[in-house]
């Protein structure tokens, strides 16, 4: 339910202030402070690390200051592509951008052939197609409000039956990101930001980390619509760093030993700008 999402978005004393904003006719709110969209910006989309959760200055603001440009940040929390493919205000402003620097998210946070996610909180399940209430004639599918609740619980059910499914996320998030690039009027680069690298995903499935599903040659099919591709994977110990430097308070706690940290934070902005330079 969306309030209980609201109510963590509001803890009060301890918790970071994010000075949520809307830009336009968009019903998404983004991290704040709002940035004007009427001289030269690069826009940055993403899921819920670009959002910057529990960073006090996430990469789009460290970005910001090493190239002395505004960088306006169109993180939305809990955001897979099919949000920004459908809001018309997001699209239009980075069609306007220098560039727009694009985070790779996961696959499961998707509709597609087997199920709906709702539009904009995309790890929301809403409702299994008839294909799959077909195939998996044995699960109710009402017990689930979270897709990886969802796909876990197929995987275990019926392996054989989970690589089609798996293989259906895949084809439909390598379409879905096409079609985002497509709308974009503009220069794009891609973002990799993760625990791993794009390789080290092909083999993992649903135990995997975040961009989830996503791999190699998946990327390899958008490169030749793309500006650029920044990989940053982080290990263990950069994360353990980067924990130690994040805001949260102690109910926030479980869900912030489940980011990434400030220092991939850091290692992003200082990648991003030696590629987005030459095109500013």
């Amino acid at each position: 339910m969306e309030w209980v999402d609201m109510a963590y978005e509001n803890l009060g004393e301890g918790a970071l202030e994010y000075y949520p904003c809307r830009y336009g006719k968009s019903k998404l709110l983004f991290r704040g402070p709002k940035r004007k969209l009427d001289t030269p910006y690069v826009a940055v989309l993403g899921g819920t690390e670009t959002y910057g959760k529990f960073v006090e200055h996430p990469y789009a603001e460290t970005l910001g200051e090493a190239l002395n440009h505004t960088v306006v940040n169109f993180g939305c929390m809990n955001a897979g592509t099919d949000v920004f493919v459908n809001d018309q205000t997001v699209l239009d402003a980075c069609s306007n951008a220098a560039v727009t620097v694009v985070q790779m998210t996961g696959a499961q946070n998707m509709s597609n052939r087997f199920y709906a996610v709702h539009p904009r909180r995309n790890d929301r399940f809403l409702r299994a197609s008839n294909l799959l209430k077909t195939i998996y004639r044995e699960v109710d599918f009402t017990e689930f409000n979270f897709t990886r609740h969802l796909l876990t619980t197929l995987r275990d059910v019926s392996p054989d039956k989970f690589a089609m499914v798996e293989q259906e996320l895949k084809e439909a998030w390598v379409a879905r990101m096409k079609t985002l690039i497509s709308k974009i009027d503009g220069k794009i680069v891609l973002l990799w930001m993760s625990d791993h690298a794009p390789g080290a995903s092909d083999d993992a499935g649903i135990d995997g980390t975040d961009p989830l599903f996503v791999g190699e040659e998946m990327i390899a099919e958008l490169k030749p619509f793309v500006a650029g591709v920044v990989e940053v994977a982080v290990g263990e110990d950069e994360i353990a760093s980067g924990y130690d430097q994040m805001v949260f308070t102690d109910l926030e706690e479980p869900a912030a030993r489940g980011m990434l940290g400030v220092t991939a934070h850091d290692f992003v902005a200082e990648h991003l700008a030696e590629v987005l330079s030459p095109h500013l």
